[in-house]
C-alpha cells in the first residue's frame, strides 16, 4: 500500500494567520512587552545572520548558518521558558540565546573564534552556548543532545527542581537512533523535558517524504507515550503558547512533552549549500509569504505597539552594535594555545603540560 506524508491528519496550532490577524479562538494573553522584545530580537537574530553569510563569503570566518524563516521558533519558545530551564540547541537557535541576553559581541566574537570566544575557539561557528545563561552548546552530530537533555530532565526530577529541559533538533535528527532512545528514555521515567521539533521539510537536501512515511512527526511521540503537538512554527503566539502550556505540564509532574513546529528554511542549509539545486522558486514563494517577522509585525501594528520609527530605530541600533561587533572581533587575536590543554581536567595534569611544551618548541623551531 502507498503511503505519503500528509500533515493535515493532526491539527496544527495556530492563533496568528499570515495577515497578523489573530484567531478569536485565542483565549490565553501574552504580555506585550514579551511580543516586542520577540519582534526586536527576531530582526537581530536575521540581521546577524545575514552579515555572518557575508563575512563567510569574504573569507573572514569559516562557516555560517541562518536561521531565516524559522526565527520565531527558538525566539518564542525560549520566551516561554525560565532562565533556570536548560536549553540544548541544534545550530538555528541563536534566537535563544539572544533572548537570554547574549550580546552581538559576544556571538560575533564566537563566530570569529577569536581570543574572546567563551568556547575558545574549540568549535565551529554556530557551535554558540553559555554556561551562565544555562545553554548547553552546539553539537555538530545530528541528534546526540536529545538523551542529554533527557538526563538532564531527570536530574531534575530527582532534584525535585521545578525546572525544564528543553532540546531543539530538525525533522531529520529523527531518523537517528539518539531520537528513539532519549524520547523512550523520557517516557518511562516522566522526566520534565520538552522536545522541540523543527520541521523545516528539509534535512539539508532530503525533503520530508524522503526521510519518513509517518504523519510527521508528532504521532512519533504518540508511539512513545509521550504528549504530542503540532503547531505553526512561524507563528510566534502560538509557539509561545504552546511551550508556555508544556512547561507547566512538564513541572506538574505529568512527563515530556513533543513540539513539531512547522516551518520553512527559507535561506539554504549553511554556506556549504546550493537550495535551488533541490526545491522550486514555486514552493520558496509560498512560505515566504509565511513569514513569521512579517505576520507578528503587522500584528503589533494593528494594536498600535510597534510602527515604522520604531522599525527604524531598532533596526538602526542593530546595525550600529553588529558593525562594532565586527569592527572589533577582526582585531582580537586567537585563543591562547595553552587553552587547547585546559577545560578538561580540573587541573592540567602533568601529561599533558609535557605535550603541551612539546608543541611549543616544535613551533619555535619551525
Amino acid at each position: 500500500m502507498d503511503r505519503a506524508v500528509n500533515f493535515d491528519q493532526i491539527e496544527t496550532i495556530s492563533c496568528l494567520d499570515e495577515k497578523g490577524v489573530l484567531s478569536s479562538n485565542f483565549k490565553n494573553t501574552i504580555d506585550d512587552q514579551i511580543m516586542i522584545k520577540g519582534y526586536k530580537i527576531m530582526l537581530l537574530t536575521r540581521h546577524i545572520d545575514e552579515r555572518m553569510i557575508t563575512l563567510q563569503r569574504q573569507g573572514l570566518i569559516t562557516f555560517a548558518l541562518s536561521s531565516y524563516g524559522e526565527e520565531a521558533c527558538s525566539v518564542a519558545s525560549a520566551a516561554a521558558l525560565e532562565m533556570t530551564d536548560w536549553i540544548y540547541p541544534q545550530y538555528r537557535e541563536n534566537g535563544a540565546i539572544f533572548w537570554r541576553g547574549f550580546t552581538p559581541k559576544q556571538y560575533v566574537d564566537h563566530m570569529f573564534c577569536n581570543a574572546s570566544d567563551l568556547i575558545h575557539g574549540r568549535q565551529m561557528p554556530n557551535h554558540f552556548g553559555s554556561r551562565e545563561l544555562n545553554i548547553v552548546q552546539v553539537s555538530s552530530p545530528i541528534g546526540t543532545k536529545i538523551p542529554h537533555a533527557a538526563g538532564c530532565a531527570y536530574a531534575m526530577k530527582l532534584l525535585n527542581e521545578k525546572n525544564v529541559a528543553v532540546c531543539y533538533f530538525g525533522e531529520g535528527a529523527t531518523s537517528e537512533g539518539d531520537f528513539h532512545v532519549g524520547l523512550n528514555f523520557a517516557a518511562v521515567r516522566k522526566v520534565p523535558a520538552i522536545f522541540f521539533c523543527r520541521n523545516n521539510h528539509y534535512a539539508i537536501s532530503t525533503p520530508s517524504e524522503q526521510q519518513f512515511a509517518s504523519d510527521g512527526i508528532a504521532p512519533k511521540g504518540i508511539g512513545y507515550g509521550i504528549q504530542a503537538v503540532r503547531v505553526d512554527g512561524n507563528d510566534f503566539i502560538a509557539v509561545y503558547d504552546v511551550v508556555r502550556t508544556a512547561r507547566k505540564r512538564c513541572v506538574e509532574g505529568h512527563g515530556p512533552v513533543l513540539i513539531e513546529a512547522m516551518t520553512y528554511r527559507l535561506g539554504s542549509h549553511s554556506t556549504s549549500d546550493d537550495p535551488t539545486l533541490y526545491r522550486s522558486e514555486e514552493e520558496f514563494n509560498t512560505w515566504a509569504v509565511k513569514d513569521p517577522l512579517l505576520r507578528l509585525k503587522i500584528y503589533l501594528e494593528g494594536r498600535g505597539l510597534w510602527n515604522d520609527d520604531k522599525e527604524n530605530e531598532c533596526h538602526a541600533r542593530i546595525v550600529k552594535d553588529v558593525d562594532e561587533a565586527i569592527a572589533e572581533a577582526k582585531l582580537k587575536g586567537k585563543p591562547d594555545l595553552h587553552t587547547m590543554v585546559e577545560d578538561v581536567y580540573f587541573a592540567v595534569p602533568q601529561t599533558l603540560e609535557s605535550e603541551y611544551k612539546e608543541m611549543v618548541d616544535a613551533l619555535q623551531k619551525e
